[in-house]
């Protein structure tokens, strides 16, 4: 039974990269474009959005 290959787009200029162990950089199509992730990341262009949390045992911050 043949597998078939899944194609995914590089996220950074879109080509279309093959999802398997043989593509190096997946999922960006080269070193390149995966450099320019990381460079984002890293300038913090991209970021996760997150809610502090209060410990426990500490009221909650008072509110203006």
């Amino acid at each position: 039974m043949a597998e078939s290959i899944r194609i995914v787009a590089c996220p950074t200029c879109r080509a279309e990269v093959r999802w398997e162990a043989q593509s190096r950089y997946r999922p960006f199509c080269s070193e390149r474009c995966r450099l320019i992730d990381l460079g984002q990341w890293a300038s913090e262009n991209y970021r996760v959005p997150a809610e502090e949390e209060t410990p426990p045992g500490e009221p909650p911050p008072a509110s203006h």
